[in-house]
Order: structure tokens, then sequence, then C-alpha cells
């Protein structure tokens, strides 16, 4: 799969507010990821998206990407990590590692989703250099492939985008050298981000976990050494 480049908004599903539905939340919310509030912004911005009421139906998150390049990782990364944490009846997660969503059946992973389903849509994005390493959640249908100029299905009724890269030139070089440090904080954020919205979690009660897996990875390098 192809990264985004951040587009105007255009209006879907997700604009529109009735009695008990969505709440009309601001165009474009953005946090990065080293702030250390991330995980609350991005939970906050990701919650005031979802229905007041409970949904008929199990959530969908279309996590975007491709394994076979470093910074299209992002949305493998981020469903399968939601997919280890969030139970079934909450959310059906789809694109992993394991069973990516890519260009080539991107159609296939969308035809079968009802207008009834909330869908949410995870994709990597190439953008301004100052805005590297910032998650962004938007209103409206995500554009797969405008990052490299591929005119692909839209998908989402709100999406977020975890910008990996620059773009604006050589998007496949840039992709492949994109760092994996990087992507995969991102893809933690946003994960633990969708896991506390849509679980009702407090991001607090996540903090001392995700603080202990970055604090226990100098002993795993130091093991190996060994």
């Amino acid at each position: 799969m192809w990264p985004t480049r951040i587009r105007p908004r255009e209006q879907t599903r997700a604009d529109q507010t009735s009695s008990g539905g969505r709440p009309s939340p601001q165009a474009v919310q953005r946090v990065h990821v080293d702030d250390p509030g991330a995980l609350r912004l991005l939970t906050q911005a990701i919650a005031e998206r979802l229905p007041r009421e409970p949904m008929p139906e199990p959530a969908v998150v279309v996590c975007v990407g491709s394994d076979r390049s470093t910074g299209d990782a992002l949305g493998p990364l981020v469903g399968t990590r939601l997919a280890q944490r969030v139970r079934p009846g909450v959310a059906e997660i789809r694109g992993t590692l394991d069973h990516p969503v890519h260009a080539a059946n991107l159609h296939e992973n969308l035809h079968d989703l009802s207008n009834r389903r909330l869908v949410i849509a995870v994709d990597a994005c190439l953008g301004r250099s100052e805005n590297v390493g910032t998650v962004c959640v938007k209103d409206g249908a995500l554009q797969p492939g405008t990052g490299v100029n591929k005119s692909l299905p839209s998908v989402g009724d709100f999406h977020i985008v975890g910008v990996v890269n620059v773009g604006g030139f050589m998007e496949y070089f840039v992709l492949q050298n994109t760092r994996l440090s990087l992507v995969v904080r991102l893809a933690e954020l946003i994960a633990d981000g969708l896991l506390c919205a849509l679980e009702r979690i407090d991001p607090e009660s996540l903090l001392p976990r995700r603080s202990a897996l970055h604090e226990s990875t100098p002993q795993v390098a130091v093991a190996r050494d060994v």
C-alpha cells in the first residue's frame, strides 16, 4: 500500500450529526508522539468521533499498509497490536502484519461493509518535515495512495494518519528509508489511543505499561550481546 498525503476535508457520514449520533468535532486534530500527554489527547480526539450511544455492530478498523516497506508498515503494526488487545465485540480489525490490507486487496476488504458500521481507517502519511512524528485525526474518508499519486477507494467515516517521513519527492525511496523506531512508536500510540477510546479505558492506566516496555529494551539488547 502507499502512503496518504494530507488533503482538504471532504464531507462524509462522519460530518453528519443527528440526535444520539456522533458530535461534530474539529476537522483535524494533531498530536506529536513525543508529547507527554499524547495518549490522552489522541484518545480524546478519537472518542469525540465515536457514537454517543452503543453501536449496533462492532466498529471496523481498517489498517492500510504493507510490511514490505518500513514507512508503510505503520498500518499493519497498528492492526497487529490492536487485534491482540481489543475485544471482538467492540471492534473488528482488518489489516495486520500477517494479513495486511494493501492496494491489491483493498476492494475485497471493503465490499462487505454496510453503512450501519462505523469504519475507522489508519494509514501512514508523508508530510512536511516539521510534522514528522505527528498523528492526525481527521474527519471524512481516507484517500489511500495520494502520497504517490495512486487512485484507490476511499475508506472510513474518519481516519488516523501517522506522519512517518517527508513527502514531495522520491516517495518510494523515502518510505524504504524511514526509521523503524519512529514507525513503531507511532503505531503503539495510535493502537493504544484506539484501544482506550473504543474500550472506554482511562489512558493513564496504560502509561506504566508503555513506559515499562520502552525501559526494558536496553536490557534485551544487552542480553543479546552476551
